[in-house]
């Protein structure tokens, strides 16, 4: 009967032995796996590497190779991040507000819901990013490319749209109060369906194509006579606008 016992108990031991060698092999292969950056915020900027939720503020940061990194719940307020590489990059809820992301490649980033209030993305590469539900209110998009840029449900109100390429761009739900579209390239499938668009200037536009127009739109708008608008809609009798407004 001793024996027996004896015996039970060192194949229990043995099991018990087993599990913790177990154990050990799983902690120690998900630390392998994970990104030595990973929540890192004194590491060097690089390809992919893991900010979210750092403090990267009023910082020299130009030219800097970010592709691919995850920069989501950041504060990169008034930090210079121009010219940077930023393809793929995921900003989502960064607070970028005075932020410079002038002449950055960032095509197919994540902004959505950044706060970025008077900054500058002038002459940004932007194809198929993502800026929908940002706070972008007096922001600069001078000659940048949106080409297929997704602003749904953004506040873009006193945005300047001067000289950019917003072909297939969507404007869905979003603010443009007194942003300037005057002087962009449209094209393609430009969607402002339920926009609010408020002394929004479209003078000298070909608007002729783009979805979701209404009269009700139009005439909040500020056009002129070179402005062209979809079939069925007609010019305000207001425009156009008095050069204040």
């Amino acid at each position: 009967m001793k024996a027996t016992n004896s015996s039970s108990r060192a194949r229990s031991a043995s099991r018990l032995a087993a599990l913790a060698v177990m154990a050990l092999t799983l902690l120690a292969s998900s630390s392998l796996v994970r990104p030595a950056s990973a929540g890192d915020c004194s590491e060097s900027p690089t390809t992919g590497i893991d900010w979210s939720g750092c403090t990267k503020s009023r910082i020299l940061l130009s030219s800097s190779q970010l592709d691919g990194a995850n920069l989501s719940d950041s504060d990169l307020s008034a930090t210079d991040l121009s010219g940077s590489a930023l393809a793929g990059a995921r900003f989502e809820k960064a607070r970028m507000i005075r932020t410079s992301v002038s002449g950055a490649a960032a095509d197919g980033a994540d902004f959505a819901r950044i706060e970025a209030y008077r900054s500058n993305f002038s002459g940004i590469q932007a194809k198929g990013a993502n800026f929908s539900g940002a706070e972008l209110q007096r922001a600069d998009f001078t000659k940048a490319d949106l080409t297929g840029a997704n602003f749904e449900k953004a506040e873009v109100s006193r945005v300047d749209f001067a000289g950019a390429s917003l072909t297939d761009a969507r404007f869905a739900l979003s603010n443009l109060s007194r942003a300037r579209l005057a002087g962009a390239k449209l094209g393609g499938q430009i969607g402002f369906d339920q926009a609010f668009l408020y002394l929004t200037r479209i003078e000298g536009l070909n608007l002729s194509q783009v979805k979701g127009l209404t009269q009700e739109q139009v005439e909040l708008a500020c056009g002129d006579d070179k402005t062209k608008l979809p079939a069925g809609l007609t010019k305000p009798a207001g425009w156009p606008c008095a050069a204040d407004q």
